[in-house]
């Protein structure tokens, strides 16, 4: 049993300064799917990164824990090699470096044989219906939304991280597609896999079911239920339980479509 567990967590963008978020309180264990909704501009985001440590954000209060460890003094591909992943909501691109290059060098970053890693790639690409000339290209590269949200997948689904953070993973996708992520990371869950999926919308959790929803607001979770909180967003908006005033006030979450001028690829996923 994998358990994170986020305490009081405070944090800011270095560029600013300004908190963005305000307290989060969240546990996620092994096999469970927990979803995170909330208005624009309420750290859904920034929650995803400063998980994962990203730079460009710090934290001014709180923990994270991964099975009782402290990660927050931990480089982002050290969480990674300790059982984090996240999904990206603009997966980044690396010229001159291939997915299976990069899966077996994060399988032997992490102590774990890559040997077959090839085939498993395949099986994984068949499973997501990506299309197998795609997987020779450089990673991500000339890649439409779809492909590199299922590339995604296919990466989570052979890493077989402890706990994935998806953030905005239906971002981008058709029907089909998202139905092809959302089951397999489904299935991922049945062998374990513990979920915290940030989501605008309800429909990622028609096949990615979820234990519990967690609305968050002005960088704190304000409201928390099963399944049907998500549906009851749908029908009211957040305007329904928090108050216009709320929904509308000035968003606080900066947003990331890529890596700054300052990052490398070597910054956020290790030497």
């Amino acid at each position: 049993m994998t358990v994170l567990e986020i305490e009081g967590l405070r944090a800011a963008a270095v560029a600013g300064g300004r908190e963005i978020l305000r307290g989060v309180d969240l546990t996620v264990r092994s096999g469970e799917v927990h979803a995170v909704m909330g208005p624009n501009g309420s750290g859904k985001s920034t929650l995803a990164h400063v998980i994962m440590g990203r730079p460009g954000y710090e934290v001014l209060g709180g923990s994270i824990r991964l099975d009782g460890q402290d990660i927050l003094a931990l480089t982002p591909y050290e969480r990674a090699q300790a059982g984090l992943f996240l999904a990206l909501q603009y997966p980044t691109e690396v010229p001159g470096v291939s997915l299976q290059e990069l899966l077996s060098y994060a399988l032997a970053a992490a102590g774990r044989d890559p040997e077959g890693v090839d085939l498993r790639i395949e099986a994984e690409a068949s499973r997501l219906d990506l299309n197998a000339r795609l997987l020779g290209r450089a990673l991500n590269v000339d890649l439409s939304g779809g492909e590199k949200k299922k590339n995604e997948t296919l990466q989570l689904a052979v890493l077989q991280p402890a706990i994935a953070v998806l953030d905005e993973l239906d971002s981008g996708l058709d029907v089909d597609a998202l139905r092809a992520c959302s089951r397999r990371i489904e299935a991922a869950t049945n062998s374990g896999l513990g979920v915290l999926a940030i989501t605008h919308y309800s429909r990622l959790l028609h096949e990615l079911r979820a234990d519990q929803v967690h609305v968050l607001a002005r960088g704190a979770v304000v409201r928390t239920g099963g399944p049907e909180l998500a549906q009851e967003l749908e029908q009211t908006g957040y305007a329904g339980f928090l108050g216009s005033e709320m929904a509308e006030e000035e968003p606080v979450a900066i947003r990331h479509q890529g890596p700054t001028e300052d990052e490398t690829f070597a910054d956020l996923f290790g030497p």
